[in-house]
């Protein structure tokens, strides 16, 4: 991004190059992706699965066509799995060439001190970087050219994990006791989903620039369908949108997310649906609704739906 642009220009240069990626960003999303490369802060999105957070890392580095590090989070993900290993099988032939070698290594030392000092230096090399398997964390931080940096539903790992993350996030290095400290070679764009499974840490929120994704207004939606699933006429792929705005106002352990919205709309064209037409909603429901009580409440539904969302659509 030039950083000659003025703020508002720039702002929508970050939606132009988003939707090139195929991403349809809000105002509010593409303000924060400007925000964040601008501050150098890690941008933590929350908000319902299925509304596009993680979608948004990939179309950043789509976009900026530099390398996405994923690392999934999950309870029990640990340092050893997110930042580095030690190559043990490495270590382990190192060390058995060295006890071949012991003679040659020692063999002019003159007194025991002078001995261990030697092998006080092999053991140096030991735990150096050559030794070292890079995890997610670790592997964003060389990229020469950059990186976006996806840490994924950070709220499904440990609070203990979250506290890990700080330095990163803060300084972009981590340390590694052996070694001491690595700085990015090139700071990476860091983005954090979080499903709200649990409540995260002031420490970490205050290092990020918070950004909420909800469900899409009409509008919207329908750009979003339009860029993903082109081949839905006009009228049906925005009569598709009221409908499922329609069933989000009904009291349902989950709401049809964005994308099951595209899924849906993907279904309507495979099987050349040209309207709302009852029968073939309660058909293909499944792929809007996920779960069983909530079918039981969409379908007697249906045709009470179907033309609500007809009232609610506009042409053009």
């Amino acid at each position: 991004m030039d950083s000659r642009l003025d703020p508002a220009t720039a702002i929508e240069a970050v939606e132009r190059g988003l939707a090139e990626a195929g991403y349809i960003a809000s105002r509010q999303i593409s303000t924060a992706v400007f925000l964040a490369q601008r501050l150098d802060k890690p941008i933590l999105v929350e908000g319902p699965a299925g509304v596009g957070k993680t979608e948004l890392a990939k179309s950043i580095a789509a976009w900026q066509n530099i390398n996405l590090i994923r690392m999934q989070c999950y309870e029990g993900l640990d340092e050893a799995k997110a930042l580095y290993e030690w190559k043990y099988a490495k270590q382990l032939l190192y060390t058995q060439i060295l006890k071949d070698k012991l003679g040659e290594v020692i063999g002019q030392a003159d007194t025991l001190t002078a001995a261990l000092t030697k092998l006080h230096d092999f053991g140096d090399i030991f735990f150096s970087k050559q030794f070292v398997e890079p995890r997610p964390l670790l592997q964003a931080l060389e990229q020469k050219d950059g990186c976006v940096l996806l840490i994924d539903e950070i709220d499904k790992a440990d609070a203990e994990f979250e506290a890990f993350l700080l330095e990163i996030l803060s300084d972009y290095q981590i340390t590694i006791p052996e070694i001491g400290r690595i700085a990015a070679v090139t700071r990476p764009v860091v983005i954090l989903t979080s499903n709200a499974n649990r409540d995260l840490g002031d420490a970490l929120k205050r290092r990020c620039i918070h950004l909420h994704i909800g469900f899409p207004e009409p509008r919207l939606e329908a750009r979003i369908i339009e860029t993903r699933v082109p081949g839905v006429a006009a009228d049906l792929r925005k009569k598709i949108v009221s409908f499922v705005h329609e069933v989000r106002t009904l009291d349902l352990k989950k709401l049809p997310s964005v994308s099951e919205t595209i899924d849906w709309a993907r279904v309507m064209l495979l099987l050349h649906a040209s309207s709302l037409d009852p029968d073939l909603i309660r058909d293909t429901l499944n792929v809007l609704i996920k779960y069983e009580v909530d079918m039981e409440t969409v379908m007697p539904q249906v045709s009470e739906l179907i033309d609500k969302a007809e009232r609610a659509f506009i042409p053009g």
